[in-house]
């Protein structure tokens, strides 16, 4: 469907691309595009800020992740709705091959995504991507 057919999202709507904001520098790293499947959200990297980083594979990552290109890693996967909210589902850091529980929520137009052990998470703040 053209852009301009495309029906308004929803506030609270996490499909399409952002763009994840490295935490620690406040730059852009990566575009992740968020589709649904069969009611469970997938989350999957599908542009690179750092050019140099195009042919990059995840070399530490576990399972059928190991030594797959990092672009096109599907880095989110299995999220459930609940309420609000997506969660019961797991993210993949590329940089150190760990995978975390994830929740993820839209707060004031911008995605909120949680990787966490137990008790102890980081949050990160990803913004719409325009333009990639």
């Amino acid at each position: 469907m053209p852009a301009a057919a495309q029906p308004p999202r929803s506030a609270n709507d996490i499909t399409g691309r952002w763009s994840s904001v490295d935490d620690v520098t406040g730059k852009p790293r990566s575009v992740v595009e968020i589709t649904v499947r069969n009611g469970k959200a997938y989350g999957r990297i599908v542009d690179l800020y750092d050019r140099s980083k195009l042919d990059a594979v995840c070399d530490l990552c576990p399972g059928d992740h190991k030594n797959q290109l990092i672009l096109g890693l599907e880095v989110i996967r299995d999220m459930v709705a609940d309420g609000d909210a997506w969660e019961d589902g797991t993210i993949l850091d590329p940089e150190n091959g760990k995978e975390y529980s994830c929740k993820l929520w839209v707060e004031d137009g911008t995605l909120k995504v949680r990787g966490y052990i137990a008790f102890l998470y980081r949050t990160q703040t990803w913004v719409r991507a325009t333009g990639r």
